[in-house]
């Protein structure tokens, strides 16, 4: 998909220091945007992010540190954008951590991350940006998924990834409603594994994992300012992985 012109608007990729967060950003970058780069504890990649987002075409870049699970370091993130960039119009909740073990192994303390960074930090980070893009009457939000977890995906293995990722999806669903009437898109994106993924399984759709190009088209066309009438969406980039075959 070609490249939406991004030119003046202000985008925040939470946990964009690496990984699928990274990409996001610097193609975002590609588009003109000016971009937040947002970390958790790796400032000097997230440096390193901010640095390259400028090279690929950002008019501005910077880094912003903060806790997506803690309502007031949510608070002071945004404030630290707004102060530099200005209101958020473009947010992509890629915060989740991974925890693949069978469930009644996980101590409590893996348990609750799992469900705080996927879920709570995204609904954190989506409500904060809410007033400026109500304000502005625009604004794209696309919130990170996991592909098959709105037909009830469930495992022993991974179990608290799976229910957060099923609230994301719901969340994305009800946040589309309830952001109808105030010029906001809201929308997912829903990987199966991807290329920099922790565990590959041994038959992968296509013989691959997902690129990180395969996730910046669906991308590309949940930002473009010409699909502003499509929200509540979920785009799958799972290569038509079927989970339940038999």
């Amino acid at each position: 998909m070609d490249e939406p012109d991004l030119t003046g608007q202000t985008a925040l990729v939470t946990g964009s220091a690496r990984g699928v967060g990274r990409e996001l950003l610097l193609a975002i970058a590609d588009c003109g945007a000016k971009t937040a780069v947002h970390y958790h504890t790796s400032a000097d990649a997230a440096r390193d992010v901010a640095e390259t987002a400028r090279e690929r075409g950002a008019s501005e870049a910077m880094t912003v540190q903060g806790d997506v699970t803690d309502p007031d370091s949510v608070d002071d993130l945004f404030a630290a954008v707004e102060s530099a960039l200005g209101s958020v119009d473009l947010l992509v909740n890629n915060v989740g951590d991974f925890a693949p073990d069978h469930w009644a192994d996980l101590e409590f303390e893996t348990w609750n991350r799992v469900l705080e960074t996927n879920l709570n930090g995204t609904y954190l980070c989506a409500k904060r940006a809410l007033p400026g893009m109500r304000e502005s009457g625009d604004g794209r939000i696309v919130n990170l998924g996991y592909a098959s977890s709105e037909k009830g995906l469930v495992s022993p293995k991974n179990f608290p990834y799976f229910v957060a990722k099923t609230g994301v999806l719901m969340f994305t669903r009800m946040l589309a409603a309830d952001t109808a009437d105030d010029g906001i898109t809201v929308n997912a994106i829903s990987p199966y594994v991807v290329e920099n993924s922790d565990e590959f399984p041994e038959d992968l759709p296509r013989d691959r994992p997902a690129s990180f190009e395969d996730l910046i088209g669906p991308l590309y066309f949940f930002l473009d300012p010409d699909t502003d009438y499509v929200s509540g969406e979920n785009v799958e980039v799972d290569g038509g992985w079927l989970p339940e075959t038999v």
